[in-house]
């Protein structure tokens, strides 16, 4: 129950009507079909909303639940299925972790390689290491690039002290950080699902070629594979 008069109010559509007494405010919502509602009771005078003080409640729980379960999650952006990734693609997910960085995740980065692409794994974590670069602005490192089976991952942890100078700088301007975190996860999935789909085809594919092809000792003999696949992933890349 308000027990101050007046107060300031806002009305349901966010317009701002000004200092009345309480009583005249009651009824304007009793006439809107809503409630008056104190949202900042230390203020001299209080100020008060017209809104739907049932749905308020809602959102208000339905954001906090969603602050609790994602709050300190770790989430794992790969730089496609090979090392041959284009740089397009890469730019697009050093967005994705920043935006992730910027709401305050951990971001774990995994490059991945393919077959004879074993032997050139410098070439991925020099790639890591320039992901790093273009997100120092917002990241500090938490996990360095280790070898992970046939891959190089890192975890990257928000910089807490730079993003809120950005956050600063951009409310400065007007501007907002992009937060539709939903959309966001739901990109990133559809991209992970899409390289474990991929890799499963090339999986197949190997399969059914070592089992149709078999080389002699002649082929052996003829020239060294390794050195011919060496050769043929300088010329690709």
């Amino acid at each position: 129950m308000i027990r101050l008069s007046p107060i300031r109010l806002i009305d349901q559509d966010g317009e701002q009507v000004g200092v009345i007494d309480t009583q005249e405010a009651l009824r304007m919502a009793q006439n809107a079909g809503l409630d008056l509602v104190e949202i900042s009771p230390d203020a001299r005078p209080p100020v008060c909303k017209i809104m739907d003080y049932g749905k308020y409640k809602y959102e208000l729980s339905k954001k906090e639940q969603k602050g609790k379960s994602t709050g300190h999650e770790l989430k794992e952006i790969r730089l496609g299925r090979s090392i041959k990734i284009d740089p397009h693609d890469v730019q697009i997910r050093v967005n994705q972790a920043r935006r992730f960085l910027m709401a305050g995740h951990k971001v774990q980065i995994t490059q991945r390689f393919r077959g004879r692409e074993m032997a050139h794994k410098e070439l991925g974590e020099e790639r890591l290491i320039q992901v790093c670069q273009d997100l120092s602005d917002v990241a500090k490192i938490e996990i360095a690039p280790r070898a992970v089976g046939r891959a190089i991952t890192l975890v990257l942890a928000p910089d807490k002290v730079k993003i809120e100078q950005i956050k600063a700088q951009l409310a400065k301007e007007g501007k907002q950080a992009e937060e539709d975190l939903e959309k966001l996860e739901a990109e990133v999935a559809a991209q992970n699902a899409a390289i474990d789909a991929e890799d499963d085809h090339d999986d197949s594919d190997d399969d059914k070629k070592s089992t149709k092809k078999q080389r002699g000792p002649k082929d052996d003999r003829a020239g060294n594979p390794v050195d011919d696949e060496v050769a043929d992933l300088l010329g690709e890349l």
